[in-house]
Parts: C-alpha cells; structure tokens; sequence
C-alpha cells in the first residue's frame, strides 16, 4: 500500500482536494475519461460531506494491488438507505442522490458505511497495467535452417 495523501476538508479546501486528487491520480497512472471520472466521483464524495454531514470530512488516498482508493469519512448522521441502494437516476425532481448515483456509476467499485454516527465512502478505480521495467526486452534474432531452400526466420 502506498498512501498518497490524507487531509481533513472543508468547504473551504474543495477547490485544492480536487486538484490534489487529480495530480495523484494522474501520477498514479489514471488519464483521459478513467482519470476524469475518478476525480468527479471523488469530488461528488467531497461534497456530499461539506453539504449534509457537517461541513468537515477526511480524505484518504492510496494505490495497492493495482488499484487507486479513495475514502471520504464524515461524522454526519448518515444516509438514507433508499439513496444509497437506489440504482437508477433519480428523477429531476428529486432533492438529492444524484451525487451518489455519479459516484456508483463513475467509479469501479463504490462501497458506503454509513450509520448515525458518519459515513465513510469508499471508492476504487483500477490502475491501467504498466509495461514491466525489470523484464528484458526482446532481442531480434536470425535463424537459418539446413532446408535445401535456405529458409530464414526472423523473430
């Protein structure tokens, strides 16, 4: 596990946690629409907090295994159970949910604890495979057979 920051939050810092989010992302391997969603899910996560949980949260951010993790963590008086297991788009008229559906649908994986005493949001976004740096890289090489033909093979 590599952490790659924790900050506390409030309104007043949602402006540098998403850009932090996008930098570590990015660093971590995240690009193009992975990267955007990633950092919009997050920050919808962030915002969920400052805007019904009390105005103050924590942020945790870490690779392991391959995959980048965030967790948000408040201690707000939770969700409502129909906002979070609630898979379709909540209609226009709703008051809310629509951060919380983004955040399921941005990201690979989205778990939510959540309970009278705060929620912690967790999300994951696998990292893209990079190439191996130790592996050696292949050398080219020429075989000639004792075929009458005197074929060659070029690998």
């Amino acid at each position: 596990m590599r952490t790659l920051m924790t900050q506390p939050f409030t309104r007043r810092e949602v402006t540098r946690i998403r850009q932090a989010v996008a930098r570590h992302a990015s660093g971590a391997g995240l690009a193009g629409p992975r990267l955007e969603d990633f950092v919009l899910a997050v920050h919808e996560s962030v915002i969920n907090v400052v805007t019904h949980a009390g105005g103050h949260g924590t942020l945790k951010l870490w690779t392991a295994d391959g995959v980048l993790r965030a967790e948000t963590a408040d201690r707000g008086s939770g969700i409502p159970h129909d906002y979070v297991e609630n898979r379709q788009r909540p209609p226009d008229t709703s008051a809310g949910g629509r951060g919380i559906f983004l955040i399921k649908r941005l990201c690979d994986d989205a778990d939510f604890h959540t309970g009278p005493d705060g929620t912690v949001v967790e999300l994951a976004m696998r990292l893209p495979r990079r190439p191996c740096a130790s592996r050696p890289r292949m050398r080219r090489i020429r075989v000639a057979t004792g075929c009458p033909h005197r074929m060659r093979f070029t690998a």
